[in-house]
């Protein structure tokens, strides 16, 4: 049963986007649809002493392009991201352990459009710190028509998809029964269960990158959210 996700690329995304593209055999970005302004898509948030902050990439996209299409307005915001992350997680017991990588990524090259820096992120991520083994897709490699519930289902019926992995906010616009009568199998993610872990700065907070797991954890990662 071939098992698949279809998702956005979103910038340093939490766990449980992670946890999507670990269940699955192959993860497709969505990237051609509609870049939407103040969403995940070119933000994420960190843990800091003084509680949740933003880290956010500004951008020249108008919800007139797509994702894919959308360009970084200038190159400060590299610096200015990794110095946040020296400042607030350098005395995090695993923060080394990355380091290296992060340097490369803000400050040894220059980023110019979202999408391929997202999936640079995440796929990286994915491989080489959390052992995930999916293969990953982009939806333009895949025919698709309409707009909306139509164009999704149709991309996974372009990939062959027998199963698909949703994340539980697409409920408002997926028909099930479209699903049924394709020969998919749907299954909505659930977030709940995750347990906490050693986070540098209290309270504790789920919904942060994905950074500030492997910053506390390191190679337990995997741990707090599959396992």
């Amino acid at each position: 049963m071939k098992k698949v996700a279809v998702l956005q690329s979103n910038y340093i995304p939490w766990k449980g986007y992670f946890d999507i593209i670990h269940d699955v055999d192959e993860f497709i970005f969505y990237d051609e649809v509609q870049f939407t302004k103040n969403d995940w898509r070119n933000r994420n948030r960190i843990s800091t002493p003084s509680g949740i902050q933003w880290l956010t990439i500004p951008t020249t996209g108008s919800i007139k392009q797509s994702i894919d299409e959308v360009e970084t307005s200038g190159s400060q915001w590299q610096h200015k991201h990794f110095n946040s992350l020296v400042t607030y997680y350098s005395k995090a017991p695993y923060f080394h352990l990355y380091r290296d990588f992060l340097e490369d990524f803000y400050l040894k090259n220059t980023w110019t459009n979202l999408s391929e820096l997202n999936r640079y992120l995440i796929m990286h991520i994915s491989k080489d710190f959390l052992g995930i083994t999916t293969e990953f897709t982009n939806s333009r490699d895949y025919e698709s028509h309409g707009s909306g519930h139509e164009k999704l289902l149709s991309l996974l019926i372009s990939a062959q998809a027998e199963y698909y992995v949703s994340g539980p906010a697409a409920k408002s616009y997926i028909h099930a029964e479209d699903y049924e009568k394709a020969g998919i199998e749907l299954h909505w993610k659930d977030y709940s269960s995750y347990p906490e872990y050693p986070q540098l700065h209290e309270p504790f907070c789920h919904n942060v990158s994905i950074l500030d797991l492997l910053f506390n954890t390191g190679p337990e990662a995997p741990r707090y959210i599959w396992e």
